[in-house]
């Protein structure tokens, strides 16, 4: 369970709040009272969600975390009396839990993969299944830098202690292949390669496990997402950027479920999120605009 004083460092310095099991719910946005409820990331089992009408149940990438608010907060806006419980954790997790069953209207996955797999055994309304957004992969170093990294050279050094997501997590597969790019250019090779898995000491899975971990001075380093690095405030984390031949571009999709039984406002959410108003939230907090 997160500590009181984990919590307390995120709300002092206005890094995104990453609850643990422990929390059933967090507020959509703290500043507005009557915000919709987004359900807190966890590998449990899936809530329990029941059919509601004008109600959406969104299963969502657990790195959609700091945004989701603000998503949920501008889709009532658009569509009043339409209400967005958003569900995250991680895209490995949430397929699962839809294969099992879990009830959901909408599905959006930090990986084409899981996607395809859903895809295929026809879980999605046909034709539903698009595009949303994209991500990078960034390094983010607590803001004292105990590890003392001032490039990804310095991520091999002995001793450095670094947090990735595990490779079945989509931002792990995208951690994994960046590392192999680099380790293909002269300046880094096999060595950078082995010497950075050593110093490996936690594969979370969820990317906002490994920005918390960051974020407490608990690691070094961590591979996350850029949108993770543009939600903190300025100051209280630094950052690593990753050269763009050497990247991995994460596409983000949505689709709506065939076992929702809210497909009318399923289809509105949807609609909003790759409207103008939800691509700009979604570029604000560091994520690519389609």
């Amino acid at each position: 369970m997160a500590s009181d004083e984990g919590k307390a460092f995120f709300a002092k310095h206005g890094f995104p709040t990453y609850p643990d099991p422990a929390y059933a719910t967090v507020p959509a946005a703290a500043a507005t009272p009557a915000a919709p409820a987004v359900a807190a990331t966890t590998s449990t089992p899936a809530p329990v969600y029941t059919y509601s009408e004008g109600n959406v149940v969104a299963y969502t990438a657990a790195s959609l975390k700091g945004v989701s608010p603000k998503l949920a907060e501008g889709f009532e806006r658009m569509y009043p009396g339409h209400h967005v419980v958003i569900n995250l954790d991680g895209t490995q997790a949430l397929k699962t839990q839809v294969q099992n069953g879990a009830y959901a209207d909408v599905f959006i996955s930090a990986s084409n993969s899981y996607t395809t797999e859903l895809t295929k055994g026809g879980y999605f309304v046909d034709g539903t299944v698009k595009p949303l957004t994209s991500n990078y992969v960034i390094v983010i170093l607590p803001a004292n830098n105990p590890g003392k990294i001032q490039s990804l050279s310095d991520l091999a050094k002995p001793g450095v202690k670094i947090a990735r997501a595990d490779k079945n997590v989509p931002v792990g597969t995208a951690t994994n292949a960046v590392i192999a790019n680099l380790a293909k250019k002269p300046a880094y090779g096999a060595a950078w390669e082995t010497s950075v898995n050593t110093n490996t000491i936690t594969y979370e899975t969820s990317e906002p496990a490994v920005a918390s971990k960051v974020a407490l001075g608990e690691v070094d380093a961590g591979f996350v997402y850029e949108s993770t690095a543009t939600a903190a405030k300025p100051g209280t984390i630094s950052s690593i950027a990753i050269p763009r031949e050497d990247n991995y571009l994460q596409t983000y999709t949505i689709g709506v479920l065939k076992g929702s039984t809210s497909k009318g406002a399923a289809a509105d959410f949807e609609t909003f999120m790759l409207s103008t108003q939800g691509q700009q939230i979604l570029k604000d907090y560091g994520f690519r605009a389609l």
